[in-house]
């Protein structure tokens, strides 16, 4: 241990506040970790006062009633290097401690180069279970390894089980002894895979709690409700009480006398701490100027969540965002999490629930549909298209300018709520790309998620919403959560249709496509459609005009039945009787006949889609139908009165829960059976074949890239240490630009060589005479090019000759290019051997704020620039990343063998987009590569040119600790 005196030897630093962080524990409340500081003292004493004899004991090894001046001295003054102290609080209160001290061989305080560091934590018995404990670790480890500290030492009493616990479940690779009656632990602080993925998995489960204490609270005030009809307050008050909940409903006026008073038939009181009992949600309905009132008065009196309906926040402006940023640190302060602030609000329909904190008038049906939006506007609207045509949901939030709950938490819920089947989510920003990513695809391996964006091509985000701004197209955007498996829409119409298409039809085991109906017309639009996405839709089977829903039904049962089709559209338009008029009631004899297939289908569940002109009926028929099937069974929400509050499934410590099997059929609580599930309509072909489409792209994905992902492959040739030391001594280098730097030619063709990656050399010639000396030197045949900036990479210009076999033919290419494109000075030329022909290619990676390293491939020249022609995956990739991301470009016909030419070898195309994945995921510092051209023979590859961007790595956010965003 360090004296005081000697602690105040040693230099201070400035405090670290990027060490703050907002925390998820595990029971869904939040807690602030940060540094202690010297302003700490009576927090400290506080806090230890609140600790038992027996915690006191674990942390000292003996009675320590008290902490001494001394000791307040020591625990409260860092230097944030060799000595750091974080502490967990709610409230502005201590709730958990964690130190470290750094130390030599023989455990003796010391300082850097030394990389060993005793560390010891202390938590309030209150608080104890918790996790905060493990978030402690997570967040004081990074903190370490930041300062050069590479191995934790800690001991621990042999009894204290729970310490020992929260060590050993970390994930990190460590030794345990046991010495002198204690348990002796060592961690290395490197993160590991098992450590990474324990990481995540309780991060899934504390941010799935924290949202289902939302959605199934038990108790809820609504502040801000008028005394007088009308109002915001007034109105969520009614739909409360109209749909149901289950639990206790509080209205709170602060106009309100003395007294008891009611509102709408309810109990209402002036403020939160009058109401005498335990409110887990509250739903501010009051101005913003009000808002931080009634914020402290919920906080202090244990209020879990908010949902803040109020305007005036970051979508007013400047002022107005310091009042959200305000918002977010008070409520986070007390533990509460927000929705909103300009929210619209959640809605649970389980039955145990039945809730609406809403400003929806009317309750949706229970379904198997999850909602989220950003707009309350497309809420609205999505609400009633999805009512309209019998679609039910299971939760719908609407977070408005989402400064705290976002759709990443709604993703970590619907993960594994066996309520819901399937994930809907309207946004207009994304505020954490890479999460979002990571658990889009985690999600999309056990249940389809579709998303619409809005804001797409306005170049900036929406009021209200902070976010990462990417410097990549919107188009490579929506690849990129293509390959993590989300069905990407372009409208609300398109997310409303694939909702209902896969909340209640099973995924098509193929692209094969059965048309049948009572329109030949109709059956060659559908036919026409299912080519235009890319289906195999067989020969369409028309019934004439004059079928009755029983040829209807035989036709549909054969298709079903027929193993030469993977799913089926049928087509239908109204009657005309003799008369000329049309026979409307027809349309529910239909549906019942087209459902009584579907039920007697025999053999593996096929999807089944109507499309429908000017049969309202038969919509109507099919949505009745949803609406009045049985309710989804499942379990009782936490919170509900009447029921217990079951904690989420938990998976094992040291990894998340795993996902079903990609290709197994959808089963569980809530399963319709076949005779219940509802089968969608559509007035238009192509909006049920692009639903269609999309189920089949999605269950492609499933059975493929989501059970077998593919590896990283290692490679021996690389030399990931001299590639790191050639990065540090560029970027150490004195007057260099701290922005990033452009590798010179020497330097870059080194880098790329310690990955395997061989570039062409080229030698300059700044005269004719220069020119046959490079090619003596090279050997003939040899390529004469420019390199001006203005002509780089356009072959078009004339700027490259190529098989140049003679010296004469050298001297008579180098006159003609000065003479009509410029003097050497300007054109730059270079002279490059010959290497055998092929298609040329492009390879590119860059990192991209928002969305991290993205990989690029497509063919050089018009294809990739004029046309966009290229295709884009998330580093680091996989095989199957590198296979399929040279496959997607719409010119791959011209790499194996289009028109008879000879297919090029592609195994070695892609070992080369493994290798640039590798270099840019080991090397952060490497911001942008471009191989330019790579041409790609029969026989191997050449990369002919090559530049290198480095830079200082931008922060990864994604691979830290634990920590709520600030979107705000």
């Amino acid at each position: 241990m360090q004296s005081a005196s000697e602690q105040s030897e040693q230099p201070e630093h400035a405090y670290p506040d990027h060490w703050e962080a907002d925390v998820v524990l595990r029971d869904g409340g939040t807690a602030r970790i940060r540094p202690i500081t010297t302003d700490d003292a009576e927090r400290l004493v506080s806090f230890y006062e609140q600790v038992s004899d027996e915690s006191k004991y674990y942390r000292f090894f003996a009675p320590y009633p008290r902490l001494s001046a001394k000791d307040v001295h020591r625990f409260t003054h860092h230097d944030f290097v060799d000595r750091v102290g974080l502490a967990a609080t709610v409230g502005g209160d201590f709730i958990a401690t964690v130190r470290y001290d750094r130390i030599n061989a023989l455990g003796r305080p010391a300082s850097a180069p030394a990389d060993e560091a005793e560390v010891a934590f202390l938590v309030q018995d209150a608080h104890q279970g918790r996790g905060v404990a493990s978030a402690l670790l997570e967040h004081v480890a990074a903190v370490a390894r930041e300062r050069g500290i590479r191995r934790f030492v800690a001991e621990v009493l042999p009894a204290n089980t729970k310490m020992i616990k929260v060590f050993t479940d970390a994930g990190y690779t460590q030794k345990r002894s046991f010495e002198d009656g204690s348990v002796r632990l060592h961690l290395d602080l490197e993160p590991t895979d098992r450590s990474l993925a324990v990481q995540r998995a309780r991060e899934q489960r504390a941010e799935a709690r924290s949202v289902q204490r939302l959605l199934a609270p038990g108790s809820v005030a609504v502040v801000g409700v008028g005394r007088a009809p009308g109002g915001v307050g007034r109105a969520v008050l009614r739909n409360l009480l109209a749909a149901g909940y289950t639990g206790r409903v509080h209205a709170v006026n602060s106009a309100l006398g003395e007294g008891r008073h009611e509102l709408e038939g309810v109990p209402a009181f002036r403020s939160v701490a009058a109401i005498g009992e335990h409110v887990d949600l509250a739903v501010l309905a009051v101005p913003a100027e009000r808002v931080p009132e009634a914020v402290a008065d919920c906080g202090e009196h244990g209020v879990r969540g908010l949902v803040v309906l109020s305007a005036g926040y970051a979508e007013s402006g400047p002022e107005g965002r310091e009042r959200q940023r305000a918002l977010v640190r008070q409520a986070r302060s007390y533990g509460m999490r927000i929705i909103g602030p300009n929210a619209f609000g959640i809605i649970n329909t389980a039955e145990s629930v039945r809730l609406n904190a809403s400003l929806a008038p009317q309750m949706p049906a229970a379904g198997r549909i999850g909602l989220f939006t950003q707009s309350g506007a497309i809420g609205i609207a999505l609400l009633a298209g999805l009512h309209r045509r019998g679609a039910g949901l299971s939760t719908f939030l609407s977070a408005g300018n989402r400064a705290d709950v976002s759709g990443n938490d709604l993703l970590q819920h619907w993960y594994d709520d066996p309520a819901t089947d399937v994930v809907l989510l309207y946004l207009e920003s994304i505020g954490n790309p890479r999460k979002f990513t990571r658990l889009a695809r985690r999600t999309a391996a056990v249940k389809p998620v579709v998303v619409v964006k809005g804001a797409r091509h306005s170049g900036s985000a929406p009021p209200g919403h902070r976010v990462p701004v990417t410097r990549i197209p919107h188009a490579t955007v929506s690849e990129l959560l293509r390959q993590a498996g989300v069905i990407r829409v372009d409208t609300v119409t398109e997310l409303v249709d694939a909702g209902l298409l896969l909340a209640d039809q099973p995924l098509p085991a193929g692209p094969r496509v059965a048309i049948l109906g009572n329109s030949e017309s109709l059956g060659l639009l559908t036919y026409d459609a299912c080519l235009t996405e890319g289906l195999r839709p067989l020969r369409p089977l028309d019934l004439t005009t004059g079928a009755t829903p029983a040829d209807f039904r035989a036709a549909l049962a054969a298709a079903l039945a027929d193993d030469a089709c993977d799913a089926v559209v049928v087509t239908a338009i109204p009657w005309v009787g003799e008369n000329g008029a049309t026979e409307s009631g027809d349309g529910e004899v239909l549906a019942a006949a087209l459902r009584s297939a579907v039920a007697d289908a025999p053999g593996a569940a096929k999807p089944v889609v109507v499309v429908h002109v000017e049969m309202g009926a038969l919509a109507e028929a099919l949505a009745e139908a949803t609406r009045t099937r049985p309710a989804p069974r499942t379990a009782p929400p936490s919170g509900a009165p009447g029921a217990t509050r079951p904690t989420l499934p938990e998976a094992p410590a040291s990894a998340p829960r795993e996902p079903a099997a990609p290709d197994a059929p959808r089963t569980g609580p809530g399963e319709d059976p076949p005779a219940a599930r509802a089968i969608p309509s559509y007035p238009a072909a192509e909006r049920a074949v692009r639903a269609l489409a999309e189920s089949v792209r999605y269950a492609q994905w499933r059975r493929q890239a989501a059970a077998d992902p593919g590896r990283v492959p290692e490679f021996d040739t690389i030399d990931e240490t001299g590639a790191a030391g050639l990065i540090a001594r560029v970027l150490g280098e004195e007057g260099t630009d701290p922005r990033g730097v452009t590798l010179g030619a020497e330097e870059t063709g080194e880098l790329l060589g310690r990955y395997g990656i061989g570039v062409l050399p080229t030698l300059p010639a700044p005269t004719p005479d220069d020119a046959v000396r490079a090619a003596a030197r090279l050997g003939f045949p040899v390529a004469l090019k420019t390199t001006a900036p203005h002509l780089r990479h356009r072959p078009d210009l004339g700027g490259v000759r190529l098989d140049l076999a003679t010296e004469e033919q050298l001297r008579t290419a180098y006159a003609e290019l000065t003479e009509t494109l410029g003097k050497p000075e300007e054109l730059q030329p270079v002279v490059q051997a010959m290497v055998p022909r092929g298609v040329d290619t492009v390879v590119r990676a860059a990192i991209d704020p928002a969305v991290g390293a993205v990989l690029s491939f497509g063919l050089a020249g018009a294809a990739s620039e004029l046309l966009g022609d290229m295709s884009h995956r998330l580093v680091p990739a996989t095989d199957r990343d590198a296979a399929d991301l040279v496959r997607s470009i719409r010119t791959a016909p011209l790499l194996f063998g289009w028109r008879g030419s000879a297919p090029v070898d592609t195994p070695a195309l892609e070992e080369l987009l493994l290798r640039v994945s590798r270099l840019v995921d080991d090397h952060p510092e490497v911001v942008a590569i471009s191989l330019e051209p790579v041409v790609v023979a029969p026989r191997g590859v050449s990369v002919l040119g090559a530049t290198v961007r480095l830079a200082p790595p931008p922060p990864r956010t994604d691979l830290g600790p634990r920590r709520l965003p600030s979107y705000q």
